[in-house]
């Protein structure tokens, strides 16, 4: 299938906005988790200090989707920091909408993220998988990626709701 990789835009915010949504179906979690807005990801998108990057496929318009789309596509990212390793990527998100999958754009948006990494210097990319999802797993693997739960015993461990304002409000005060 012809497609295109590209930088995305403040215009395809819209589009990345209804496609965490159908992650987030996918995914097994209500609408209700998905707090972000597309107005919220294109002021921090593409504020002076982004918080983010990200990519999109984008197939011709013969080529678009049954509900008219053309962008089919997103992987946002963003830089971080190994003391033990120097620059870093994360990858928070990398969907194709499910009758664009097994066509090559999921492993094109991945490797173009590898890509941009390895021109900013950056010695890994990371991200996380759902234990379940196999078939996503089997796909990062088959591509030489290393799950390191197994390999190294490392767990994401994440605080959120009252216990992230409960830990800030624990901070030593100035």
């Amino acid at each position: 299938m012809d497609f295109k990789i590209r930088a995305g835009t403040k215009d395809d915010c819209k589009d990345m906005s209804r496609m965490i949504k159908e992650l987030a179906v996918f995914e097994k979690k209500g609408l209700d988790e998905v707090k972000t807005s597309h107005e919220e990801l294109e002021k921090d998108g593409f504020c002076q200090n982004p918080f983010f990057e990200f990519l999109v496929a984008e197939v011709p318009e013969e080529h678009k989707s049954k509900e008219g789309f053309r962008v089919v596509g997103y992987t946002l990212y963003y830089y971080t920091f190994s003391t033990w390793k120097g620059r870093a990527m994360y990858m928070e998100d990398l969907y194709v909408m499910e009758e664009f999958r097994g066509k090559g754009i999921g492993g094109g948006l991945m490797s173009k993220v590898a890509e941009m990494g390895k021109k900013n210097l950056c010695v890994r990319l990371q991200f996380s998988v759902s234990d379940w999802n196999t078939p996503a797993r089997e796909f990062y693997a088959a591509k030489g990626a290393q799950d390191i739960t197994e390999k190294d015993g490392w767990h994401f461990i994440r605080f959120e709701g009252q216990e992230f304002d409960d830990l800030a409000e624990s901070a030593p005060k100035d």
